[in-house]
């Protein structure tokens, strides 16, 4: 019963946590602000890698498939959140911020002793950003224009996931995404003598659809694939434009809705595998094609083409130790995590690195464990002024198992 109403709690404080949850990055004025890296379990601490990971003691978020392998009889809850501190680097001055995030919450379930069920929510993209005094260039012109834009907001997901397992080695799994939000946007473009003021809130939803497999070789190898297929997120908006010319003030638009090109989710192909050495060493690879560039879609400040995804992880943990001794138990993780981008600004790729490093704190005799990661990165560049981001980012992952359905034998 204590485990319940704490479960229970748990799930009511982050609730509350997720409104509140901000990312800021100057990147998050393009499309619909910057993707989420919302990491369950100990993922975020092995490089975002474990496609083909099982969800036998912890939800895998990167793969429905992995839910073919629940246990049976086990409850799941998996809440996160994130601390990050972030130096932005420019050609001339650097500007350091601090936020929290929340990042995840999610439960799941076997439904038959082959099969299990999942649902989480979690910030798909998030938008915040401050600019001020962009210069950029007028289309077919030899003048330019300063831009000056705050933004808030974000798109949020949630999903519903099912996988299956056939006999021992194969498991395959789907799930459908619910993607919708909003972004705020406010913009002040100055031309000459004249001040053109923008306001606008822009709502967006749309479905997504995963489908995912893994593959069991052996008792120590696991290959799996994941297809999340093109989607269509349809967007309307209501804006206010004012312009201010040889201080005379004209109103354009006030609260005028209307349409917006719809936002186009593009075909993301993932291939992954996990290898156990010795009993000890576990090594998980991972590699992502996303086709942003087949989407036919552009952005005013730049373009969208193909991104490769990369990411490697290693795990330590000797089962072969007392499993009585409580330190005999932690795991130990590291990982590395490289991104081309899906943007060009500028002939530029804003890329990401990372590395990452965590302990993984078990509680109880359950799966129940504390995941604790510190990762470093950088995105972007300085070249072409352009903005770099170097990162500090500490992600705590709580991952609560119970035992549901089991009666007892001593009362």
């Amino acid at each position: 019963m204590k485990n319940t109403v704490f479960l229970l709690t748990f799930v009511l404080v982050s609730l509350t946590s997720f409104s509140q949850s901000i990312s800021s990055s100057p990147y998050s004025l393009y499309g619909v602000g910057s993707l989420y890296d919302a990491d369950f379990g100990s993922i975020s601490s092995i490089g975002s890698s474990g496609m083909a990971l099982p969800s036998t003691s912890f939800i895998n978020n990167l793969n429905p498939a992995s839910l073919g392998f629940m246990p049976l009889n086990h409850f799941m809850l998996d809440v996160g959140g994130k601390a990050i501190g972030t130096t932005y680097e420019g050609s001339k001055k650097t500007e350091k911020r601090n936020n929290f995030q929340f990042s995840h919450i999610a439960f799941a379930f076997p439904v038959t002793k082959n099969s299990g069920f999942s649902v989480a929510l979690r910030p798909y993209s998030s938008a915040s950003y401050k600019i001020s005094n962009l210069v950029l260039p007028i289309s077919d012109s030899m003048e330019s224009y300063s831009l000056t834009a705050a933004g808030s907001g974000g798109l949020n997901n949630f999903d519903f996931s099912y996988g299956y397992r056939f006999g021992d080695k194969l498991t395959v799994g789907a799930s459908a995404a619910l993607l919708f939000g909003n972004i705020e946007d406010q913009r002040y473009l100055v031309v000459s003598n004249s001040i053109t003021t923008i306001e606008k809130k822009t709502d967006y939803n749309g479905l997504r659809a995963t489908i995912g497999s893994q593959y069991k070789i052996d008792s120590t190898f696991t290959i799996a694939a994941t297809f999340k297929l093109p989607a269509q997120i349809k967007g309307s908006k209501v804006q206010s434009v004012s312009t201010i010319a040889d201080e005379v003030s004209t109103t354009v638009e006030s609260n005028v809705s209307s349409d917006v090109d719809d936002y186009y989710m593009p075909l993301e192909i993932g291939v992954g595998i996990s290898k156990r050495f010795k009993n000890v060493l576990n090594m998980t690879l991972d590699y992502e094609k996303s086709l942003w560039k087949d989407t036919n879609q552009s952005d005013s400040y730049g373009t969208f083409v193909n991104q490769d995804r990369f990411a490697l992880g290693f795990t330590y943990f000797d089962a072969n130790r007392n499993m009585r001794k409580y330190w005999d138990r932690i795991q130990y993780s590291a990982g590395a995590n490289f991104d081309t981008g899906y943007l060009e600004i500028d002939g530029k790729r804003v890329n990401n690195a990372s590395i990452s490093v965590g302990i993984s704190l078990p509680i109880e005799n359950t799966f129940s464990a504390l995941n604790i990661s510190y990762s470093y990165g950088q995105k972007g560049t300085v070249s072409n002024n352009l903005i770099k981001e170097n990162y500090h980012k500490v992600s705590v992952n709580l991952s609560l198992d119970g035992i549901w359905f089991v009666k007892r034998k001593i009362e």
